[in-house]
This record gives structure tokens, C-alpha cells and sequence, in this order.
């Protein structure tokens, strides 16, 4: 995972320079800022993070190919722009989507009997894809990172949000939370719920606010990225 990434990043820079581009968007992830530290943030655009801490290998490929971006970008005279986007919610376009709306699917289908304490950024596919094009063509953006988020929700409030808006079509969504070390105890048993394990108790907040100081870019709210992600993935469940 982690060679690929690199590797292609910079295939795409080596042809942007042979065409005599100007400036590349490279569109990385938070991944590249908010991992591997002590405390809970919030991390902003100067923050990298820690390759030497223990990081699972996507984490690592994504702050491997950003850094390898920028230092390609220097050599080579590229104006560079990279985008960290949070997880990305938003409207599905079909059955085959990313896992972060399988999140949102398993709490609508009760595959999930109780809720994690887990916290992460949300943001808003629509709005993901706005914030390079905006990039591109301002010059304020050149040199920059910007932190893509419309703002950060913990697991609890993501099911507040689905009961709240959605009536029956939340019915199945859990209510009750589970303790962390609970949660860590049956894990150790209970194999797929490592993962969940793993970040449970975590904080890693994003800061933001930079691209839309800079660049005018203004994210949806949380709920309303939630409820239509809900919406366009009812038709996809297992009733």
C-alpha cells in the first residue's frame, strides 16, 4: 500500500511537469496530519503525522506520498495545493461505496448493538469535490494544505442525529454505549471488533477554519451531511 502510493503520486507530478503544468491539486487525507501524537488536538495543516509512531499501513501511505509530493513539487518548481480531507460522507452514488458510509450502515441496520466512543471529522463528498477546483485557481492556495472538514461528531452523536431525523427508518439504530475498556476486554475474543477497539477513546481533532479564511470555501453542517447520507443508502439495507 504504502510503496504504490508514493510511487504514483509521483508519476502523476513527473507528468504534470513534462506538460508543463503549473500547479497540481493533490488531494491527501487527515491521515497525513492527525496520527501518532499525545493528546487530543486539534491538529492543523502544519501538523504531519508521526511516522515513527505505531501506524497501520494506510496512515502511513498517506503521509509518505503528501511528503513526497512536497519535496518532488520543490525540486521540480510545481505550484502544489494538497487537500486533507476527514472521513468523507456524503450521498452515495450506488451499492459499492466507501467504508466510512458503512459506518452509517451498520448503524441503520442495527449491526451495531451498542456505541463506541469514537470521535472523528466529518465531511461532506460535495464539498470535497468543491474545494480543488477552488484551488486551482486561486492564487492565495498555492504552497497550502487545507484541512477539509465540516466538523468533528463522535459516534453517539452521529445516532442522535440518524433517531432524531430519520423516525423508523432509524429504528434499528443503537442507543446504549459501551465503556472503552469493555469494549478493548471482548475484542480480545471477538476479532472484528479490533478495529473498533483500536480507536475507541481517541481524539484527534482537526482545527478548522483555514480554508475558509483563505479560499472562501464553506462546508455543510454535520447533520445535514448525515441525513442525506442516511437517505441515499436506505435503499442499499438489509431489512
Amino acid at each position: 500500500m504504502i510503496v504504490p502510493a508514493r510511487d504514483g503520486t509521483l508519476r502523476v507530478l513527473r507528468a504534470a511537469r513534462d506538460a508543463g503544468v503549473r500547479r497540481v491539486v493533490l488531494t491527501s487525507s487527515f491521515a497525513a496530519i492527525g496520527y501518532g501524537h499525545d493528546g487530543p488536538g486539534p491538529y492543523d495543516e502544519a501538523t504531519w503525522t508521526n511516522l515513527d509512531a505505531p501506524i497501520g499501513a494506510y496512515v502511513k501511505s498517506k503521509t509518505v506520498a503528501e511528503r513526497a509530493a512536497w519535496k518532488y513539487a520543490v525540486a521540480a518548481g510545481l505550484e502544489l495545493t494538497v487537500i486533507n480531507p476527514t472521513g468523507i460522507f456524503g450521498p452515495a452514488l450506488g451499492p459499492d461505496f466507501a467504508s466510512s458510509l458503512g459506518v452509517i450502515t451498520a448503524l441503520l441496520e442495527g449491526r451495531l448493538p451498542f456505541l463506541p466512543d469514537q470521535r472523528f471529522g466529518v465531511a461532506d463528498v460535495r464539498d470535497v469535490a468543491a474545494l480543488p477546483l477552488v484551488a486551482m485557481t486561486d492564487d492565495r492556495a498555492a504552497g497550502q494544505r487545507f484541512i477539509a472538514s465540516g466538523g468533528y461528531s463522535s459516534m453517539a452523536g452521529i445516532a442522535g442525529i440518524l433517531r432524531s431525523r430519520l423516525g423508523a427508518d432509524a429504528a434499528k439504530v443503537p442507543t446504549r454505549r459501551i465503556p472503552t475498556w469493555l469494549l478493548k476486554a471482548v475484542a480480545l475474543v471477538v476479532r472484528p471488533l479490533r478495529a473498533l477497539a483500536r480507536d475507541a477513546g481517541v481524539r484527534r481533532e482537526p482545527r478548522l477554519g483555514k480554508a475558509t479564511r483563505v479560499l472562501g470555501w464553506s462546508p455543510r453542517p454535520v447533520e445535514g451531511t448525515i441525513v442525506d447520507t442516511a437517505r441515499s443508502l436506505l435503499p442499499y439495507l438489509s431489512r
